[in-house]
């Protein structure tokens, strides 16, 4: 389907989205606002009401450290959160395979329907593979790959190019294949001036 808009998040994106921040400040405490909402692809205001959420919640402390600048530790409680928000990912992804799956076989079929033999992917996150793998049971060729980070890896043979390159690819539509990353992919891919109506998405969950 296309995207017109940014959705409000569903609580099992707002429960991802919070062990990403949890898992990236358990890695590294250094990091900022800002640096977080490069990594994760979401807005800097979307990120400073999770860490808020979070530290109401008493996962996160907040120290103020030199140059002026803030310091996120996980506490114990929020060490147990980010195992249990892992463990009830792995339980959910069963289910989000399957989901995705039945949704990308519905848009490729559409796709085909309207005339479309070839598709590029924004995104290489695992709803990418379960795409990829989807597309090889259909009469659709991919043309290319594209996202804002991983560039330079290769991806089921494609080499990952940055969005701004996608001029060099021929191609009929744009599938953005990212649950957590959808809206940043789908933004930049406006920003480099792809028209909304080749942009295609798919819901997971």
């Amino acid at each position: 389907m296309n995207m017109g808009h940014e959705r409000t998040p569903s609580p099992e994106t707002e429960q991802y989205r919070s062990l990403q921040i949890l898992h990236e400040l358990a890695n590294d405490d250094s990091l900022t606002q800002r640096d977080l909402s490069s990594r994760l692809g979401i807005a800097l205001g979307l990120v400073n009401s999770y860490i808020k959420n979070l530290v109401k919640k008493g996962y996160i402390t907040v120290k103020a450290i030199p140059t002026k600048r803030y310091a996120y530790y996980l506490t114990p409680s929020g060490f147990t959160e980010k195992t249990r928000l892992t463990y009830h990912m792995l339980q959910d992804y069963t289910n989000i395979y399957r989901q995705a799956r039945k949704n990308l076989q519905t848009l490729f079929g559409e796709l085909l329907e309207q005339g479309v033999k070839t598709v590029v992917f924004a995104g290489t996150d695992e709803v990418a593979e379960i795409a990829y793998l989807t597309l090889q049971e259909s009469n659709l060729k991919l043309a290319g790959v594209v996202d804002m980070e991983n560039l330079g890896a290769t991806f089921f043979g494609n080499k990952v190019m940055p969005i701004q390159a996608i001029g060099q690819l021929t191609y009929d539509r744009i599938v953005v294949t990212s649950f957590l990353k959808r809206e940043a992919l789908y933004k930049e891919l406006l920003k480099n001036g792809i028209n909304k109506k080749i942009i295609q998405t798919v819901t997971t969950i």
